[in-house]
């Protein structure tokens, strides 16, 4: 019964060709941003990704943002390796280097015979300043591939690459070691403040940096504690690193306090991993599909090695949850958990550039909500949204309902709001006090904001 209702629910496979060969890739897209296979006979699912993939490799020169929706569902429908060339092409043009990587491996796993994945893979691998695993996806194209040529000139320029790494890390650990013997440098140090880790914790705005005990560099001030592992950086490159990273971070606060007219006044740790240390921290399930999150009084940032635009995003993300939790008193789990995503993703956007929610993701909420897809907030309340069936549309639902709460009493009456409930208040009842209205009123603000109505 569940079936056959799916069924009669989805848009017809028919519909995706016919979009396709009108070149109406916009209407492709929003037709089938929430569908799911189950809701197709097995024998549709190849017609209907070809379609998609269509629109994505149509796109990949004019509008990289669209073809990589395109790319996505198609390789939801079939997992082709056209589909994954398509994907991690877009992926690397609009900046998602996690989301490429994956696809590029998932292609080498798959389509061994392939030397496109090997190929780009390595390029990739190689650009990053990673050259051992560069040297490994490298190697895996087939010598008969027309890409074999390409990849054995890269593989030179990785090998060398990884031989200079290996003298610079050598003379790295010389000078530590002569550091570690307490031989002078000329410089000057503060004492550091606060527990036995042995690192430097500042009251200060200016940064201190340290290592901890677990082998991990600091640097801190009074916001923020920094944390990473050195990855074989040298002192040059260490000192790079960690100034992007200050950076970043003194943007997050700075901007979190101008948009919100406050910010966490507490310092919070930022531990940051590449994605192989979060998945060895975090499981592979985690770093497959989270960002960064935060947890035990630390922002935790996945695929931080480099710094992207989308890596800041997600910095600011997390840090406006770690200042909702000292808003709350430490009891941020009161919260409804659309609420508090919802904050978050509202000040990302606008830290993007947004003063909604961005192109791609206006246009897959409206797809759910002419599906009648959209979530209601109710059932987002409990729970993370990340286990939700769509958790791109929860997150982007919850930012448009804080972005109808902001609209009706700006962000200082949303912070009230948040402290009344932290402080033991039910929601509803805060809702009520706050803006005179329900959950369900609040609902029906959203729909209409995504209607245009």
């Amino acid at each position: 019964m569940l079936a056959a209702l799916l069924l009669a629910a989805a848009p017809p496979p028919q519909k995706a060709k016919e979009f396709a060969s009108r070149q109406q890739w916009d209407e492709l897209y929003l037709a089938f941003a929430t569908a799911e296979p189950a809701s197709y006979e097995e024998a549709d699912r190849p017609a209907l990704a070809a379609a998609l993939l269509k629109g994505c490799e149509a796109l990949l020169k004019d509008d990289a943002v669209l073809a990589y929706s395109l790319g996505e569902r198609a390789s939801v429908f079939q997992e082709s390796a056209a589909s994954l060339r398509c994907l991690a092409r877009a992926a690397l043009k609009t900046d998602q280097r996690a989301a490429a990587e994956e696809a590029l491996r998932k292609g080498l796993e798959q389509y061994a015979k392939d030397g496109a994945f090997g190929l780009e893979l390595g390029r990739m691998l190689l650009e990053d300043k990673n050259p051992t695993e560069a040297i490994a996806a490298l190697e895996k194209v087939p010598p008969k591939a027309k890409e074999a040529a390409e990849a054995r000139k890269l593989l030179q320029k990785a090998r060398a690459q990884s031989n200079d790494e290996a003298a610079a890390r050598r003379e790295v650990e010389r000078i530590e070691k002569r550091l570690d013997n307490g031989q002078p440098t000329g410089g000057s140090t503060q004492p550091a403040v606060g527990g036995d880790s042995g690192e430097v914790r500042s009251t200060s705005l200016s940064y201190e940096s340290g290592v901890g005990k677990d082998g991990m560099r600091t640097r801190s001030n009074r916001h923020f504690v920094i944390r990473y592992f050195n990855n074989a950086r040298d002192f040059g490159q260490r000192a790079e690193y960690e100034g992007k990273i200050v950076e970043a971070l003194d943007e997050a606060y700075s901007f979190t306090q101008e948009l919100l007219g406050e910010a966490r006044e507490s310092p919070v740790d930022v531990v940051l991993y590449t994605r192989d240390e979060f998945r060895t921290h975090h499981g592979a399930a985690m770093a497959r599909t989270v960002a960064g999150l935060y947890s035990d009084d630390a922002i935790r940032i996945n695929d931080a090695a480099e710094l992207t635009q989308d890596t800041k995003g997600t910095l600011v993300h997390e840090y406006v949850h770690a200042a909702v939790d000292e808003f709350c008193g430490g009891k941020d789990h009161r919260l409804p958990t659309w609420l508090n995503e919802g904050l978050a993703e509202f000040v990302e956007w606008r830290y993007l550039g947004s003063d909604g929610p961005p192109r791609m993701m206006r246009d897959l909420l409206r797809g759910a909500l002419k599906a009648d897809a959209l979530p209601r907030l109710a059932d987002m309340s409990q729970g993370a949204l990340i286990s939700k069936g769509n958790p791109t549309v929860a997150y982007g639902t919850s930012a448009v309902a804080v972005g109808e709460l902001v609209r009706q009493g700006g962000t200082a009456k949303v912070l009230t709001l948040i402290r009344a409930v932290g402080a033991g208040k039910s929601f509803e009842e805060a809702l009520q006090t706050q803006y005179g209205m329900g959950v369900a009123t609040l609902d029906e603000q959203v729909r209409s904001a995504l209607s245009g109505r």
